[in-house]
């Protein structure tokens, strides 16, 4: 009979599942804009592990979307995108935060409607999970922002569009890149009342009911709010 034990639970240091210790370093690991994790070989002697444990933690990291892996490239925190990290990298020194919102207003509130007109109930319910997990208590900043990545991807993928996806994945990582290392008014992680639960509460709602006209005025309101949150942040202090 097949063992049904996830085997990234085998024990680390302290007998803490590997799994958990990533998760704990991903939480608190200070990584670069790119969010490119250590080779595998320095990951796992950090965390007191073997590089096979450490490959079914990533794994099932991997699968759950909150991060992606390419071979010769290295492990990198967040959804697989469709556009080169290095291309997005660049774009991001000619950028700045005031042109991704205006970018985000013109495309994220349109995948919404696309994605109340043609998500399927599969999907309705990959929204409905995101949605749960992205609300968890204690979350880190890190843990949350992964969880708010996820959300807006199953978003732009229920538009059913491979074009808007690809601009989607481009313009995400763009975003993740010139905000990675902003401070927070709020240290530790999000409060259990953070306005983005409550708005990725409506998006969702107006999708699954097929709200085309509300679920793009939710997002437009959604990422408005966002970015004026993220202006009355404090600025980036020098290393």
């Amino acid at each position: 009979m097949r063992n049904e034990r996830d085997e990234s639970g085998a024990a680390g240091q302290g007998g803490a599942p590997v799994l958990t210790l990533l998760q704990a370093y991903l939480a608190k690991a200070s990584l670069p804009a790119s969010g490119r994790l250590p080779p595998e070989r320095a990951l796992a002697q950090e965390l007191g592990v073997s590089r096979a444990e450490l490959r079914q933690a990533l794994a099932a990291l991997e699968r759950d979307g909150q991060l992606w892996r390419h071979v010769g490239k290295g492990t990198f925190l967040g959804s697989r995108p469709l556009a080169a990290i290095g291309g997005v990298a660049e774009l991001a020194a000619r950028s700045s935060l005031e042109e991704v919102r205006q970018a985000r207003l013109v495309l994220e509130p349109q995948l919404a409607a696309l994605a109340a007109r043609h998500a399927t109930p599969r999907q309705h319910a990959a929204l409905r999970a995101a949605l749960r997990d992205g609300c968890a208590p204690g979350q880190s900043w890190r843990g949350f922002e992964g969880q708010d990545a996820r959300l807006h991807r199953e978003i732009a993928a229920a538009a059913g569009n491979l074009a808007l996806l690809h601009l989607f994945d481009q313009l995400a990582t763009l975003r993740r890149t010139l905000t990675w290392d902003r401070q927070r008014l709020r240290p530790g992680g999000p409060p259990p009342d953070h306005p983005s639960f409550a708005e990725h509460a409506r998006i969702v709602g107006a999708i699954v009911e097929g709200d085309a006209e509300g679920a793009s005025a939710a997002m437009a309101g959604h990422v408005g709010h966002v970015h004026r949150l993220i202006e009355a942040e404090p600025p980036r202090t020098a290393p």
